[in-house]
């Protein structure tokens, strides 16, 4: 079993977030270092640590992600202007929380680097 994080905590609402969508199976929250005026975080509630860890089961969950992306995009007015996904995997790849979790990012032009 993979090791609870915080945001398996900020799911569960045992610590305070500024969450902007949840259901069955995803929650969004604003992230607390945003890096453009618009910074969400959507993740799976179920902890899943890494892409690599992702099964078929997951599907869904992965999906809705996308589509609840899409929603805050454009319930942020940023959806016209276009916006960015941006996923981290392990050390090298930038990931810090080990949960995935996918960053919605716009607001202002991004320019060709932002997470890093």
């Amino acid at each position: 079993m993979a090791e609870e994080t915080i945001f398996s905590k900020i799911i569960r609402n045992e610590i305070p977030a500024d969450v902007v969508y949840q259901d069955d199976l995803v929650t969004a929250f604003r992230d607390i270092n945003p890096r453009a005026p618009s910074h969400i975080l959507i993740i799976p509630n179920k902890l899943i640590p890494t892409v690599n860890d992702i099964e078929g089961e997951d599907e869904a969950a992965l999906g809705r992600m996308f589509t609840v992306a899409r929603k805050l995009a454009a319930d942020e007015g940023i959806a016209e202007d276009g916006y960015r996904l941006i996923m981290n995997c392990n050390n090298h790849g930038g990931q810090e929380v080990y949960h995935i979790h996918m960053h919605l990012v716009g607001g202002r032009p991004l320019g060709p680097m932002l997470i890093g």
